[in-house]
């Protein structure tokens, strides 16, 4: 049976440092020590990261590394990367990083050697098809049509690469149920200039089929009569695909999660948008930071500290909730993407042996860009009763150059950085500004393919070590299922307004929003 995080000695180390530092001042720490910022900052690949205004020091860094020892975080570390079926409950391996490895890797495991081959014949005819749409000046808007991972990752990078965008082509992104978000793409289409994208792993995703069946009886009452031309699956499902109608699929594997299927077949949006070139630096940078994290000692590997550190805010600091503020309008999905990552992955309540957990999981992760979120959220950030950890993400090259901007938007990230640090006195009371306000800040030399990828791969693998701290299964999701289920009870009841065996406030309601 694996030892549990929070019977180990350097849990019980933790708690006493905990106690030790109830007092503990960033800004006397600063001044206490010429070197912190330097100590408590990291290079890895496209992301530089300053850790120095968290509320860390040396002692609690290196007991948190004895944790990660206790819980064999090297071990499990192993096993994602030997392709063993860490995704106990559903029996599956975990292979999303091989996704982004180069076909001449070598040193694999025998599982991921195995399936090596086929995931790049499938990488490369997705980016052929993708060459081909791009040189289609008849297609002029792509519309994706997927849940979740099939619509949160694509829909993020390809605003974030918004720069390298394909000239004369639009994307568009349908996901919700809601009739109205797909009524209001269509309203500006026409037939024969679009391609719809249906991202499904099993063709079967109830909200993903309802709109593709919608957009296809738009598409032949709009006078189109060429359905395969103008629709794709991202799917296994090859026949279903085939039964709607559809000839071009691109599949991927029982190993790729959701939330981490960017990299593949779901990706094809991407690739549509900045060209075969550019998705293979996304899945580039991405890789570069796969092997920082599987072959940096852990006392300088960036996602190992992130995990740690998300570790002793939530068990030890007490703090339930982060927020993320990315200073770049193009990275503005962002924070939606990695609540999807994060809170998907480990918000989980029992541990791999399916024993109720006596430890937090998952914090409640939440952001929009700067300087949007300074003129709402951050009043309370800085002067609020609850402490929340903010992490900032800078891109020092602008891909503009209008004159002044960007200074503007950096100053005021450092500006935010700074102030919830030092804090500002006030008698009074109102303009008292507590400081000790603890944050992250990351840079990104250029917003590029490679850099997205690094610091989404980033986020992936410090996600996985804070999981595999708390010893919970990160690649499952059960808990979207049960809402699911009762969805389909319910539905037919909502026409023929049946409330036998609801309760009584699903049977109020129910009335309430009967249709008829």
């Amino acid at each position: 049976m694996p030892v549990r995080c929070d019977e180990t000695a350097a849990w019980a180390r933790l708690q006493q440092l905990q106690a030790t530092r109830r007092s503990f001042d960033l800004r006397q720490a600063f001044a206490g020590d010429a070197d912190r910022a330097a100590a408590l900052s990291q290079e890895a690949p496209y992301v530089f990261a300053d850790l120095s205004k968290n509320l860390i020091d040396a002692e609690v860094e290196q007991a948190l590394l004895q944790l990660a020892a206790d819980c064999g975080l090297e071990a499990k570390r192993a096993a994602l990367f030997s392709g063993e079926p860490i995704n106990s409950t559903e029996g599956r391996a975990v292979m999303h990083w091989l996704l982004r490895t180069p076909a001449d890797a070598t040193g694999l495991a025998p599982a991921a050697a195995a399936e090596l081959p086929a995931v790049h014949e499938t990488l490369d005819a997705m980016l052929a098809y993708a060459e081909k749409v791009r040189a289609d000046h008849t297609i002029t808007d792509v519309v994706n049509i997927g849940i979740g991972g099939s619509d949160l990752g694509p829909q993020m990078a390809v605003l974030a690469l918004a720069e390298q965008v394909a000239p004369g082509k639009h994307f568009h992104f349908v996901s919700n149920v809601d009739g109205h978000e797909l009524a209001g793409v269509l309203k500006g289409l026409a037939p024969e200039h679009t391609l719809f994208l249906i991202a499904s792993k099993t063709f079967t995703t109830a909200e993903t089929m309802a709109n593709a069946q919608s957009a296809k009886r738009w598409y032949e009452q709009s006078g189109g009569t060429d359905i395969a031309s103008h629709f794709a699956a991202l799917t296994t499902n090859v026949e279903a695909a085939r039964a709607f109608g559809i000839d071009t699929t691109f599949g991927f594997w029982d190993w790729v999660g959701g939330r981490y299927s960017m990299w593949s077949a779901i990706g094809l949006p991407v690739a549509l948008a900045i060209g075969a070139d550019g998705f293979r630096r996304l899945l580039a940078g991405a890789h570069a930071m796969d092997e920082h994290f599987r072959t940096a000692p852990l006392v300088q590997n960036l996602p190992v500290r992130l995990g740690l550190l998300d570790v002793w805010y939530r068990n030890f600091l007490g703090f339930t909730s982060r927020c993320i503020a990315p200073y770049h309008s193009a990275l503005r999905r962002v924070p939606a993407y990695l609540q999807q990552l994060e809170m998907e992955s480990n918000g989980k309540q029992v541990d791999l042996d399916g024993r109720p957990l006596a430890v937090g999981t998952s914090p409640v992760l939440w952001g929009e860009p700067g300087t949007n979120g300074q003129h709402a959220y951050f009043q309370m950030l800085h002067q609020g009763t609850d402490v929340v950890p903010l992490e900032f993400v800078a891109v020092r090259q602008p891909a503009h150059s209008l004159e002044g901007h960007h200074a503007k938007l950096l100053a005021n990230a450092l500006a935010q950085a700074q102030a919830l640090m030092v804090g500002k006195a006030d008698a009074g009371g109102h303009r008292n500004f507590p400081g000790n306000r603890p944050s992250s800040f990351f840079v990104l030399d250029e917003l590029t393919p490679e850099s997205l990828g690094a610091f989404i791969a980033m986020y992936e693998h410090r996600v996985f070590v804070s999981g595999a701290i708390w010893g919970i299964n990160s690649f499952d999701q059960w808990g979207v299922e049960l809402g699911k289920v009762l969805a389909k009870d319910l539905e037919p009841r909502l026409a023929s307004g049946d409330v036998q065996g609801l309760d009584a406030s699903t049977a109020q309601l129910l009335g309430r929003l009967k249709q008829g």
